[in-house]
């Protein structure tokens, strides 16, 4: 078999498939029998799960987004520089929890506006971003900071996956183009695909999760 450390990727659909092949998905890497193969999610780890894979002889397959890559990088960077670091994302969140793991005591986590204007530090701040967000989510957060301390290291406008934002701009296009009810291809456990909803009613429609290819019920279409 193949382990998987995490979902490979927040779809279900996806991960069943992958499991039919003999891909064994688990929480942790300490459930791999030692010397077998390890996949890492698309979401990235911390320093310390690669260490322990390490240390159990894993052999390790790392399918780690480059963009969360890189967004590693720089909380390494920023980090070994003297900052703060402010990670824009929410704290559950599996891609957060690896970056997190990158210098867990020069990262902070901030979710919301308020979090942002109630952050108090004598270092300088430097902003890095869940990939999955969108430019909107990020900017009022990266503005609050601003409001409170200052000058600070924005984040790159290319840390956000440009798959996410243009199929958040394409649901905004479709209903300003008179879509009432959006229909959403995609999982519960996935960020991308619920903030996807979140988009769609924001701009005025109905919108809703479909997971299979179960019938749509006449009640939810009628009238769209």
């Amino acid at each position: 078999p193949v382990y998987v450390r995490h979902q490979i990727v927040h779809n279900e659909n996806v991960v069943r498939r992958l499991e039919a092949l003999v891909a064994v998905f688990v929480e942790d890497e300490s459930e791999i029998p030692e010397g077998e193969i390890c996949v890492l999610s698309a979401h990235g780890v911390s320093p310390a799960v690669k260490e322990n894979a390490a240390q159990r002889g894993l052999r390790v397959v790392d399918a780690t987004c480059p963009l969360v890559n890189k967004v590693h990088a720089e909380a390494r960077r920023y980090a070994d520089s003297g900052h703060l670091v402010a990670l824009v994302g929410h704290k559950n969140h599996v891609e957060v929890i690896g970056t997190m793991g990158e210098r867990p005591d020069s990262t902070v986590v901030i979710e919301s506006p308020e979090q942002a204007r109630a952050l108090k530090t004598d270092k300088p701040v430097a902003v890095i971003t869940q990939t999955t967000l969108s430019l909107d989510d990020v900017a009022p957060i990266v503005d609050a900071l601003g409001d409170s301390q200052g000058d600070l290291r924005r984040p790159h406008a290319d840390d956000i996956c440009y798959a996410t934002q243009n199929r958040q701009d394409a649901v905004k296009a479709m209903v300003a183009e008179g879509a009432t009810l959006v229909l959403v291809i995609g999982s519960q456990t996935s960020s991308n695909a619920v903030r996807l909803v979140e988009v769609a009613e924001a701009a005025g429609a109905h919108a809703t999760l479909i997971d299979g290819e179960s019938r749509l019920d006449d009640e939810l279409i009628a009238g769209h």
